[in-house]
């Protein structure tokens, strides 16, 4: 939110009556002349994702924070309690970007989007993979969103069980696919291509014939997409977790199957 956004300002109308002198000053006045809007938990949380998504987590502080909104630092200690409580805050946030079953389609296609939506949200903010599974003190976007997918991986007819199981080798992927994402060289089509022709140019291809057959037929060929293999791989667990579901047949397990 910008420091200039006139719905936070602390200027008030004048009332008739208001015994207040030019001297005194306002209970609403802020630190500095400069930051004259209110401070508020929502306005320090997501400066603290600002600052994150810039620099990373290492460079978030209270002392950066109050410094970026133009308060003193103890100001902040009345909508966050330290650094613990910002971390909790923003991975909360993050969580509030992930899309929650709808409860409307079949679960495989509610978990395929929660699942592209996580990915998502983790490429917007590349520290959050390192937060998002250890902070201890959850919160109600948090919960929900984890509620919200127990729910529909039990509602299915997972067990209790399957359900951790599924949970888990979900996530397990998504984060993990994420962070290899993020640590590629290339981000477009283009840059992957010349990429992939730097390696080949220098690969003796009858050494190493296997991996000049990967690079030509299929780095190489028109409209490759790194980040496509996210979906045959979601794709492909989800079909595996459909078969082990009680009552489930060859049909079940075909209509499961990623697409060619």
């Amino acid at each position: 939110m910008s420091s200039t956004d006139p719905s936070f300002s602390t200027d008030e109308p004048h009332r008739h009556g208001d015994r207040r002198t030019a001297s005194r000053p306002r209970e609403a006045e802020v630190d500095t002349a400069t930051a004259r809007v209110k401070l508020s938990r929502e306005r320090t949380l997501s400066a603290a994702i600002d600052i994150a998504d810039a620099d990373g987590i290492d460079s978030l502080s209270i002392r950066r924070l109050a410094q970026e909104l133009g308060f003193k630092p103890m100001s902040l200690y009345n909508h966050v309690t330290n650094k613990d409580g910002i971390l909790d805050g923003i991975v909360d946030l993050v969580f509030a970007e992930i899309a929650l079953p709808s409860g409307d389609a079949d679960w495989t296609q509610d978990m395929r989007r929660r699942g592209q939506s996580a990915r998502d949200a983790l490429l917007r903010h590349p520290w959050a993979s390192t937060l998002m599974q250890s902070r201890k003190n959850p919160g109600p976007a948090t919960l929900r969103h984890h509620d919200a997918v127990i729910g529909t991986l039990r509602a299915a007819g997972f067990t209790i069980h399957q359900t951790a199981h599924a949970f888990t080798v979900m996530d397990s992927y998504i984060y993990g696919f994420a962070q290899q994402q993020q640590n590629l060289t290339y981000t477009t089509a283009e840059e992957a291509k010349v990429v992939a022709e730097g390696i080949l140019r220098l690969l003796p291809a009858k050494t190493y014939p296997h991996l000049a057959e990967m690079i030509v037929e299929h780095a190489l060929q028109p409209g490759y997409d790194a980040a496509a293999e996210f979906d045959f791989g979601l794709d492909l667990i989800l079909g595996g977790l459909d078969r082990g579901l009680p009552g489930s047949g060859p049909s079940a397990a075909e209509e499961a199957k990623p697409p060619q």
